[in-house]
């Protein structure tokens, strides 16, 4: 089965397709009802949110599904409503790995500019689609994601891979993407200002220029799709230059303080617009 979604960049526009197992989608779409069911509960959108949606998947990676969900209106008139839980969380059993964030949770963090909600908003691999939510928030993301938030997010991300990871002769080559993602991420904020795209073909073009790099990285991908999960291969010297050149350019970033103009104003009427939609179906 093809999932895809049209993304644009300026005037350029690409069209992401990835094939998902038919019998791997219908049990996806299977556990995302049963989800519903048994937490009275309705999803919004639902993606996939990891190597899949990165396009450098193994042949035994996970099928990483994440989900935004929203509970009837009454649930959130509740005295108690700050003690209630606002995750829904399976256990892994397969590779089938599912869980889903409330509406409320999601927009507050939103908010704060929240990385993780920010890229599933982007992924080229949608299960769920109410055709309401996700494209209102997309519409937010302007005025809302911070790349300043961002950098320093993909800049941790990067820094404790590496080092936990990759100085050795051998690494988990799997862990390169890990730390590659997000430097790519980072320059991708500091050219457009604009939350980076989560495909790594499409953040690889911001190096291309780089023949030697754009090479290690073109045999890196088909290595990592060829091999399990948990391969072990030498370090690429290439790379890890490349790596260690980007940290070190941004060894004196800091979190600082950057507040934005930004209130809850439009999030709220977000959700008081996706419960009511709810209500009337």
């Amino acid at each position: 089965m093809t999932v895809s979604r049209a993304d644009n960049k300026g005037n350029e526009q690409h069209l992401v397709t990835t094939v998902i197992n038919a019998d791997i989608h219908a049990e996806i779409m299977r556990r995302i009802a049963a989800a519903e069911q048994e937490h009275d509960v309705k999803v919004l959108f639902a993606v996939e949110s990891g190597s899949r949606a990165w396009g450098f998947a193994s042949p035994n990676s996970d099928y990483d599904v994440r989900f935004i969900y929203a509970h009837k209106k009454a649930w959130y008139l509740s005295v108690d409503l700050e003690a209630r839980r606002d995750v829904i969380e399976y256990p892994i059993v397969d590779e089938i790995d599912i869980n889903g964030w409330d509406i409320r949770k999601a927009l507050k963090l939103f908010w704060k500019s929240n990385p993780t909600l920010i890229e599933w908003l982007q992924s080229p691999i949608v299960y769920v689609d109410d055709g309401h939510f996700a494209s209102a928030a997309r519409a937010l993301l302007p005025h809302i994601a911070s790349s300043h938030k961002g950098i320093y997010h993909y800049l941790n991300m990067a820094k404790g891979n590496y080092r936990g990871y990759l100085q050795t002769a051998k690494v988990p080559l799997k862990k390169y993407f890990y730390v590659l993602r997000p430097l790519l991420a980072i320059k991708w904020l500091e050219a457009y200002d604009e939350p980076a795209p989560i495909e790594f073909k499409v953040l690889r073009r911001l190096v291309a220029d780089n023949s030697v790099l754009d090479n290690a990285l073109s045999e890196l991908v088909e290595k990592k799709r060829m091999s399990e999960e948990k391969v072990i291969g030498p370090a690429i010297p290439v790379i890890n230059a490349f790596i260690e050149s980007e940290l070190a350019r941004h060894k004196a970033f800091s979190a600082g303080n950057r507040k934005r103009e930004v209130n809850y104003d439009a999030l709220n009427e977000l959700l008081r617009a996706t419960l009511n939609r709810l209500e009337c179906r």
